[in-house]
This record gives C-alpha cells, structure tokens and sequence, in this order.
C-alpha cells in the first residue's frame, strides 16, 4: 500500500495513497477512533448541495474564477450521485462544531478537482466565505428538511391512506369498546381506525409546523455569527441557490448568532417526531393485541403472517412488524432525550453538540419512515376484520347494560351486570329476573347499532 505526503496548517502527515482526503481528515481519522458510527449520509449530501451553491455565489459575484466553480459543481454532483460515498469515514464522535466533516468535505472536493486538472486549496477556494460554524449547521438543516420532506412525510401520507381505506372497508362492523384493557361499550370498527388514522393526521401537522423553522439557515454567520469574510448579501444568494437546486424553500436566519449557538427548531421539529413514535407505538399495541390468537387470544384482527415466529413451536406466527415498530418508537423516543441536552449546549457563539445532535435527528426521521412504510405494507395492507369474533364478544358483553342506565337508573343497571358475571348468565337472563325490565323494552334498548352514534 502506498502513501502520499499531505499537509495542512500543522504540518504534514501520512495519507493512503488512492484516498481522496487530505492531511485534516487523516488527523481526524488518527485521533477520533470513537465508535463505529459514520457522519450520516445525509449530512454529506447537504454539503455538496451547500459546497455547489456556495462556488456558484462566489463566482458569481467575482470571488471564485468560473474554471474553479465548474470544478467544484461537478465534483459535488458526483458526491450527491454516490460516486464517493467511501471518502467520507470520519465518526460523529469528533470535534463538536463538526469542523472535520466540513474539512473532509472541502479536501474531497479539492482533491478531485485537481484530478480534473483543476488546481484548488480546501481552505481558500472550496470553503470561500464560509466557517466550519456556519457550514455544518447548514447542512445539518437543509439534511432534516429534505429528510422529513422527502422521506417522514411521504411515509405518513401512505399510512394514512392506508387507514383511510380500512375505515372505510369497516363502516358496517360493530365490536365491544375497551378502557382500562376492560370492556366498555360498542363502537364501529372505522371509529376505532378513524382514531389511528387521526393520530397520523396529528402528527403530519406537527412535523409540517416544524418546517419553517428548520428551513432558516445559518450560512452567512461565519465564525461567530458576524460574517467576517462573507460578501454582504451572501446568505440570502445562496440560500436562493439551495433552493432552486432542491426545489425547497430555503431562507437566511434573520439572527446569525441564534442560527451557531442555538438548535431549538431541532427540539422542535424532533418533538414532533417523538409524538409520531408515540402515536406509532398506540397503533402498533393496538393492532397486536387485537390480532391476538389465533385462539386464546382476543382474535379481532387478522394481520399477515409473514414469517416463522418460532424456532420451537411449530406454526406459531408472531406480530412482528408491530414489533418492529414499537421498537423504533423506543429508540426514537430516546433520541429525542439525546437532541434536547445537546441543544442545551450552546455555550457563548455556538453549540459543539452539532454532530450527535444531527445523528439522532436523522436516525430517527429515516427509521420512523422505514417503519412506516414496512408497516404500511405488511401489515396494514393485510389486516382483516375477524366479524364473527367480533360479533361474539360484543353480544357476550356486560358493558351493554349502560343503555339501561337512563331506564332503570345507575345502581340497578350495575347489579344486573354483577348478577350476570358472578353467576355466568347472560345479561339479558340477569335483567329480566331482575323484574326491573321487561323483554321487549330490553330488547328494545340494548341494540348496539343504536349506541355507536353517527356513522361517519
């Protein structure tokens, strides 16, 4: 294996010959042997968009010559395509300003532009106008918009749907309510998914709300948020190209020292997000407890049985996408703890929490999306009322006797469901030796189509 010389600042160092990086990724990868997690592919990715806009601003306003911004957008569209995705192995474990990654990003870059005949410095060319504080905290925000645009929210829309048509599927069908895991009364199965499906209605708002916040960037702030050595005019210009290259709108944090030191739209818009992992987990615990079974369990659902549930018991079939969603809600839910002490870190002119900050807000956007999809698929898409089932519990429950309440009052209503669960007697036998009721008056009123309320 060879080695070439590269040099930086500090001196020079060692770097493997067919690696693209130069001297301060290699000290970086020589001093921060932390863990195995990578800097998330999104954030790379928002670099390039953020390296390409910021060559063609500076060029255009006579600060870049055209052979240089050419060189530079080219070699980030490459980056963007996947071309150089193993040139990018720095950890999150690092410098907390992310000044490394923005470093393994302008000497790529650099590099391959030389390659290309084109001679670039990482420093004075590819970084121009910009600061390590003001660049990753832009890619950290323009990675969480297009995650949650391009990903979360496209995921929701599909689950959605996919209740949408289960309620509508189960307009007709009447089962036995339950609170406190107890029988409560009647309710039509499309109200019970109409709760889910309003959940996920919920939390898209939430994460929509979340947006405009995310979408200010902190480009233009520098250093310390005053934007020595950035044009005048120079956020707003290249905020303008960010979105015209993503189709995204994108604009100036109106205050630069805000946009370094503070990561409150993160602590929101994660929030959010920890509220669909919340609304997730319901859904997921409702659906596996519904589906229960096959046979001594409450059996209401079927859901697909899509692999082996055990290397035991033969036949048996486990919930396993619920699984895996609850799981993901655990995970998501913990990561939100992780996003809100290191947005607490913002010390004078600026947070050194970025990276661990960005690596949760990105994991749990891409495993909220990954989860909904698969649940979507193979589970919703399968998941069959069991109506006999349905209409057995719902006959065979005592919580019917609650339209009795208005006839005969509170107290006697509840001494009838008493009598009948201690002596293992239907209700309606219960009822009529209580003398209080007659049976064409109780079969009157216990009609559970009557207590459901409006069908829509």
């Amino acid at each position: 294996m060879g080695y070439r010389k590269e040099h930086d600042s500090m001196g020079e160092i060692l770097v493997e010959e067919e690696k693209k990086w130069g001297a301060q990724t290699q000290r970086s990868l020589e001093h921060f042997k932390i863990g195995g997690e990578r800097m998330p592919e999104e954030i790379i990715c928002a670099f390039a968009l953020l390296k390409k806009s910021c060559a063609r601003i500076n060029c255009r306003l006579g600060r870049l010559e055209e052979e240089r911004e050419r060189a530079i957008g080219a070699v980030c569209d490459r980056i963007l395509a996947g071309d150089y995705a193993d040139q990018f192995p720095l950890v999150v474990w690092q410098t907390g300003s992310g000044t490394q990654t923005n470093m393994n990003v302008n000497e790529v870059i650099a590099h391959l532009a030389e390659e290309m005949g084109c001679p670039m410095h990482p420093n004075d060319h590819v970084n121009m106008s910009q600061s390590s504080n003001d660049t990753f905290p832009t890619a950290m925000s323009i990675a969480a918009v297009l995650a949650l645009r391009e990903r979360l929210l496209p995921g929701l829309a599909e689950m959605e749907g996919e209740l949408l048509r289960l309620e509508r599927e189960n307009r007709d069908v009447i089962k036995i309510g339950r609170t406190h895991l107890q029988d409560a009364t009647p309710l039509r199965f499309s109200q019970e998914i109409s709760g889910w499906r309003a959940m996920l209605g919920e939390s898209r708002k939430m994460v929509e709300a979340a947006l405009p916040a995310l979408s200010q960037l902190a480009i233009g702030g520098t250093a310390v948020g005053t934007g020595l050595n950035a044009p005048r005019g120079y956020d707003a210009l290249v905020c303008a190209e960010i979105s015209a290259e993503t189709g995204v709108p994108f604009r100036p944090d109106p205050n630069k020292f805000h946009a370094l030191t503070s990561k409150d739209a993160f602590v929101f818009a994660h929030g959010a997000m920890k509220a669909l992992a919340a609304n997730l987990m319901k859904i997921a615990n409702d659906v596996r407890w519904l589906a229960g079974g096959p046979r001594c369990g409450l059996g209401e659902i079927t859901i697909p049985e899509n692999e082996p549930g055990s290397s035991i018991m033969p036949g048996k079939v486990n919930p396993t996408q619920c699984e895996a969603v609850t799981m993901v809600a655990v995970q998501v839910m913990s990561n939100d703890t992780a996003v809100g002490m290191a947005a607490s870190q913002g010390n004078f002119e600026l947070n050194v929490f970025m990276p661990v900050c960005a690596y949760n807000f990105l994991q749990s956007a891409r495993l909220l999306a990954d989860a909904m999809e698969s649940f979507t698929r193979h589970c919703l898409k399968g998941l069959k009322a069991n109506r006999d089932r349905m209409a057995e519990l719902l006959q065979n429950s005592l919580m019917l006797v609650t339209c009795l309440s208005p006839e005969i009052g509170y107290e006697n209503a509840a001494a009838i469901a008493r009598a009948a669960h201690r002596e293992g007697r239907t209700l309606r036998e219960a009822a009529l030796e209580s003398g209080l009721i007659s049976a064409e008056r109780f079969d009157a009123l216990v009609r559970p189509e009557k207590m459901v309320g409006d069908e829509g």
